[in-house]
């Protein structure tokens, strides 16, 4: 395949990419299915299935994250160089052949060594990667393109839950896995289709452009780039250890099975409505207002969980609020650093930026396991309200400092 992802803008960017852009959006969302939510969609029954405990289960994603955060820079150069639409095609491969792995895992060593692969997969063709290569494809007009991605993709969670209930009665736990190693595959031809149009649409004699030298020291000196860091980080973590026991957490809230379930479910089609709310008012909010309102959302979430315990079907109004909040902050994220830290070098200074939430996700699984035995579901809610309510005053900082310092 040749490269994808030139520097230049492509003579159809006017019209956001089209077809292709919807077919990435298909491709996110299987993808996303099949290797990230098919582990808390099973949770319970890879429990039952292997008599492992949730430490040692948990220690399989946290694994994955810290690879992937480890290769964020990498792969985020490689989209600098124009090879995003490649590692779009053939990461969905290998994330499958690791969750294959992890169905057939008869021990934790081969179990977390499945989990490594997903890792390195997940590194090339997840959000971070999809959001670079389309930002350095399109321009200024990536922002409609990331929102139609994360529109579709918002129903990974909707796909999954379901449907790891559905397997895991009849299948049991690594039985389900072995589902999801078709839902993960299905992203390969969506993603070449796409990847091959958008390649199609390059202006005759365009190549790709390496980020200049330097321009990633100089974004780790400026204090913006880490309080991005740190805003990022907190709600990902927060994001991280609600999504990974939200099961458990709705069951102790009262939430029957079924209704956990369908309460779990409907954090993705929460986030596609906090997308599409952002659509309709984007003009009047402002990416600023309109950070404020998700991470608001994320700490009002936080809020009415832990209430949930006065009335169980409080979950679903958790489940609004996350997903409308965790949502909206996929699409304002690469808008942020591109507004904030500048288009130049996109694909290396996001790749940095993401090493903070891509971590914090490596590190929910096992430390949301440790609070459950610790201190029980009061001490997840206590520090999952803490994360939310740190990030959104960092971020309300940093925003009014941004803002000053336009004015002046």
């Amino acid at each position: 395949m040749a490269r994808a992802g030139s520097g230049t803008q492509a003579s159809g960017a006017g019209e956001g990419g089209g077809a292709a852009v919807w077919l990435l959006a298909v491709g996110q969302t299987v993808v996303y299915a099949g290797s990230y939510y098919a582990f808390p969609a099973l949770l319970p029954e890879l429990e039952a299935a292997t008599g492992w405990s949730k430490a040692t289960l948990a220690l399989g994603p946290s694994l994955a994250f810290l690879i992937m955060a480890s290769l964020t820079v990498v792969t985020g150069r490689l989209v600098d160089r124009g090879l995003g639409g490649e590692m779009l095609v053939w990461g969905p491969v290998l994330a499958a052949l690791g969750v294959a792995g992890m169905a057939l895992a008869p021990t934790p060593a081969v179990w977390l060594a499945a989990w490594a692969l997903v890792g390195v997969a997940q590194a090339g063709c997840l959000y971070e990667t999809c959001f670079a290569f389309l930002t350095r494809r399109l321009g200024g007009g990536a922002r409609a393109a990331i929102t139609r991605v994360t529109l579709v993709a918002g129903f990974a969670g909707t796909l999954a839950f379901p449907l790891g209930h559905w397997v895991g009665e009849r299948l049991g736990g690594q039985g389900g896995l072995a589902v999801f190693v078709g839902v993960t595959l299905l992203a390969m031809p969506c993603n070449l289709w796409a990847v091959r149009s958008l390649r199609r649409r390059e202006r005759a004699g365009a190549a790709p452009v390496p980020a200049p030298s330097g321009v990633l020291a100089a974004a780790l000196r400026r204090p913006a780039f880490w309080a991005l860091v740190a805003c990022f980080g907190l709600i990902w973590l927060n994001h991280g250890v609600l999504i990974t026991y939200v099961l458990e957490l709705f069951a102790d809230r009262g939430a029957g099975p079924a209704m956990a379930a369908t309460a779990a479910a409907c954090i993705g089609p929460s986030q596609v409505a906090g997308r599409l709310l952002f659509m309709l008012g984007e003009a009047r909010a402002g990416n600023a207002r309109a950070t404020l309102i998700a991470l608001g959302g994320v700490v009002a979430a936080s809020a009415v969980l832990w209430l949930a315990g006065l009335a169980p079907v409080l979950v679903f109004g958790f489940a609004l609020a996350q997903g409308a909040g965790a949502g909206l902050m996929s699409i304002l994220r690469p808008v942020l650093i591109a507004e904030i830290l500048g288009r130049e070098g996109f694909g290396t200074i996001s790749g940095a930026v993401a090493m903070s939430p891509i971590l914090a996700s490596a590190v929910a699984p096992a430390l949301g396991a440790w609070m459950l035995v610790a201190g029980g579901p009061v001490a997840v809610y206590a520090a999952c309200l803490a994360m939310a309510l740190t990030g959104w005053t960092i971020a309300a900082l940093l925003l009014r400092f941004r803002a000053g310092e336009e004015r002046g």
